[in-house]
């Protein structure tokens, strides 16, 4: 077992340990508590080489790496989830009613967990059956905020800012970063989907708070969302953090795809285009299922290794690995 060098900042060592559901990965240091996982983008420093059997550790880190491969495919299926999560929750709670429809979501979103967790790796179906489900749960408690409780849109809007604040900064201080490649561990697998649920909350309020409170409407609301999630995509191009730049258009496609959704289904009194809640679930639902279905079958967001550099404690110096 080799000692991670110091000049990073910290001293971890990395092992790997037999359990009943195959090779588990885990983290050491000499406070005995897991520590940062350093970039996975960052390029090594000279006169560093991979240590012995790193490329191979790698490599099982990302395949057991719990979530998706970010590609264009990744972002037009969350965004038709939204859609799709907002306009089922509308129906389930007009034909159910809210003291049958919440917890019969409620009880979807804990199964759909439950499938997620019980897995050491990322399967299309388990993780995007989550995602729907969020989508469902998340719409019906954000707007019970205004609905059941009275807060005002802008109100609820502000307390899940400081909500979804709070599960980031209590992600960081535990696990050292916020990237989403490092989601291989049940605690950070945790926090990942605290995060997931608090963006949900925030873009439901956010968007309500623009169509509604600030009388933008629906279909402009939508527009308004798409120039403000071209926002992190420049300022990425630019230099960006790309966690950061990645968390600011995840949180954005949750009230852009609800905004479509509300567009769709609402009167014509209220700006939308009378579709009905019914009609849209359901087509927003064929094309989720057949989405997941071609990720499932292709495999096409599977996250592949990184080709251009390795983890800080996965790397040693020109003499050590000499010896």
């Amino acid at each position: 077992m080799r000692r991670g060098s110091k000049r990073f900042g910290y001293n971890s060592s990395r092992c790997f340990r037999r359990g009943r559901s195959g090779l588990d990965i885990y983290e050491a240091s000499e406070h005995g508590r897991q520590m940062n996982e350093p970039p996975h983008d960052t390029e090594p420093d000279a006169g560093l080489q991979p240590a012995p059997g790193a490329h191979r550790e790698q490599g099982l880190r990302w395949a057991l790496t719990k979530v998706p491969q970010i590609i264009v495919l990744f972002w037009v299926s969350k965004i038709v989830i939204t859609a799709m999560g907002e306009a089922t929750s509308d129906y389930m709670n007009a034909v159910l009613g809210g003291t049958i429809g919440v917890p019969i979501m409620l009880i979807v979103l804990c199964v759909a967990l439950k499938l997620q967790f019980s897995q050491d790796r990322y399967v299309a179906w388990r993780y995007w059956f989550v995602v729907v489900a969020i989508a469902v749960f998340g719409t019906s408690a954000a707007d019970g905020l205004h609905v059941v409780f009275g807060i005002a849109y802008p109100v609820s809007t502000a307390l899940c800012a400081v909500v979804l604040a709070c599960v980031f900064t209590a992600w960081y201080r535990s696990e050292g970063t916020l990237s989403i490649h490092s989601i291989y561990t049940p605690r950070r697998e945790r926090y990942y989907w605290g995060t997931v649920f608090a963006t949900f909350a925030l873009g439901t309020a956010a968007g309500d708070m623009t169509a509604t409170a600030m009388h933008l409407g629906y279909f402009p609301s939508a527009l308004l969302f798409i120039g403000l999630i071209l926002i992190p995509l420049i300022a990425w191009r630019l230099g960006l953090n790309s966690i950061v730049a990645f968390w600011f258009a995840y949180i954005l496609t949750r009230p852009l795809g609800a905004s479509f959704a509300d567009w769709l289904d609402n009167s014509h009194r209220l700006g939308g285009l009378a579709l009905g809640t019914g009609p849209v679930s359901l087509g927003l639902a064929l094309v989720t299922a057949g989405l997941i279905a071609y990720m499932a079958i292709t495999r096409v967001d599977i996250q592949r290794e990184h080709s251009h550099g390795l983890p800080h404690e996965m790397l040693v110096p020109d003499s050590a690995a000499a010896a």
